[in-house]
């Protein structure tokens, strides 16, 4: 049976690279000098930390960092940034959380959409990705094209399309 999997996520590979050269922008603009201005990536927690001397240079350096990622492809509705929280003296920081994997309650929805549109395939979650089924290929196609026109909050990939 025909089937196809709806995924969400990104390069780290890509976003490591973005994070270097948002580093090396950041120290060698002008406006930055003598400030402690920078991005560290944490892998393990799936997380961009945001450092700066206040908050219009944590806004600059964000916009340095989201022109990067854009730039080498990893879309930046990945991203969730949280709140600024002051670090010590006037310095502040702010954590970006890079979301991977389809949540479970965006999943049920995804799920629902297909079934609403009363097209003859079968959604079923599994993990952090839901695989839609059907008997044939032109309805997956179909499948993927709703999706893809409804969901655009989140960055969504299609994968294993199998026949």
């Amino acid at each position: 049976m025909p089937s196809f999997d709806i995924v969400s996520e990104v390069n780290h590979v890509e976003i490591r690279n973005a994070v270097d050269q948002c580093n090396k922008e950041v120290a060698n603009r002008f406006d930055f000098k003598g400030s402690d201005a920078r991005v560290e990536l944490n892998e393990k927690d799936k997380a961009l930390i945001v450092f700066a001397d206040d908050e219009f240079k944590l806004r600059q350096v964000r916009d340095v960092l989201t022109a990067r990622l854009a730039k080498r492809g990893v879309d930046i509705r990945a991203l969730e940034p949280g709140k600024m929280e002051p670090v010590s003296g006037n310095k502040v920081k702010e954590t970006i959380t890079v979301r991977e994997g389809i949540e479970q309650e965006r999943a049920k929805g995804v799920i629902k959409l297909i079934k609403d549109s009363k097209l003859k395939v079968q959604g079923s979650i599994q993990g952090g990705l839901v695989r839609v089924s059907g008997a044939k290929k032109d309805l997956l196609q179909e499948a993927i094209a709703l999706v893809r026109k409804s969901v655009t909050d989140i960055p969504l990939q299609f994968k294993n399309f199998r026949d």
